[in-house]
């Protein structure tokens, strides 16, 4: 089933790029990050299918190969997107795994819909619970004065903003910790967002305050995320989520990007499954 259509919000009916492995095994959504696509699993979804796990993974709106209207980038909007392939595919007992931006939408989930269709969370090199510096969050990991700086050079030059980001992104103290051709690769995932899209997206995963959602977090839950990670660090994200949620599970990859699934894929692999195994 390559498209969902979400019917909510101002534009009616945006078509959601969906790949589904199919199969009779639990279901595991994966959640990509800004500014790429469902297509920046790939180095996971063949270990969990191995494993006997039927996979979804999707385009969020505005990137990748799903259909890119001008509003809706809030994540009250994202998160009724992923609830509709959800509902659409009439999937249950589901774990969402939501890496970076993407466990916003994990977040907000249990606020809009508690916890139906779950089985269990992961939150990967996640943003939550609250990214932007100020007064009411102390400890955001990300300044206004940079958040602002962001913003301007997206606007200004979408390429050399890319380039930068995604080398960042992918690297540790200014060492790359995947090859050229994976640099090269997700490079080409981030220019396939809309550039309103990725505007309103970066707003949303740096403004929005998921500390609230974090308190109805009742499911098994795991954190996992790199040391490394200079894009969303972990002591301000995934540190302050685990110590948010009772119970949850806390695995840190020495020496990992914030994308520590291209560069660390076999230990994230590894670890993922083990506690989906429980």
């Amino acid at each position: 089933m390559p498209e969902i259509t979400a019917h909510h919000g101002l534009f009616k009916n945006t078509n959601l790029h969906v790949d589904d492995t199919g199969g009779s095994g639990r279901p595991i959504v994966l959640i990509h990050g800004w500014p790429l696509s469902g297509e920046s699993w790939k180095k996971q979804v063949p270990a969990l299918v191995d494993a006997g796990y039927r996979v979804v993974t999707y385009d969020r709106r505005g990137f990748g190969r799903s259909d890119k209207p001008k509003t809706g980038y809030d994540y009250d909007h994202l998160t009724e997107d992923l609830h509709t392939i959800v509902t659409e595919l009439d999937l249950d007992d589901v774990t969402l795994v939501g890496f970076s931006m993407g466990g916003g939408e994990v977040a907000r989930w249990f606020s809009k819909y508690g916890t139906e269709r779950l089985h269990s969370v992961v939150f990967a090199s996640a943003v939550p619970p609250y990214l932007l510096e100020g007064s009411d969050n102390p400890d955001g990991p990300l300044p206004k004065k940079q958040a602002a700086e962001m913003t301007a050079q997206l606007t200004k030059d979408e390429d050399a903003f890319y380039a930068d980001f995604i080398t960042q992104f992918l690297s540790v103290d200014g060492e790359l910790k995947v090859s050229e051709a994976d640099r090269e690769e997700a490079l080409g995932l981030a220019k396939q967002a809309s550039k309103l899209a990725a505007l309103e997206a970066m707003a949303s995963f740096a403004n929005t305050d998921f500390r609230d959602d974090l308190t109805k977090v009742t499911v098994p839950t795991l954190v996992i995320h790199g040391d490394g990670d200079a894009t969303v660090p972990f002591e301000g994200s995934g540190a302050r989520t685990h110590a948010a949620i009772p119970g949850s599970e806390l695995y840190v990859v020495e020496g990992a990007p914030h994308g520590v699934t291209v560069s660390h894929p076999e230990e994230w692999n590894r670890v993922v499954l083990e506690f989906l195994a429980k």
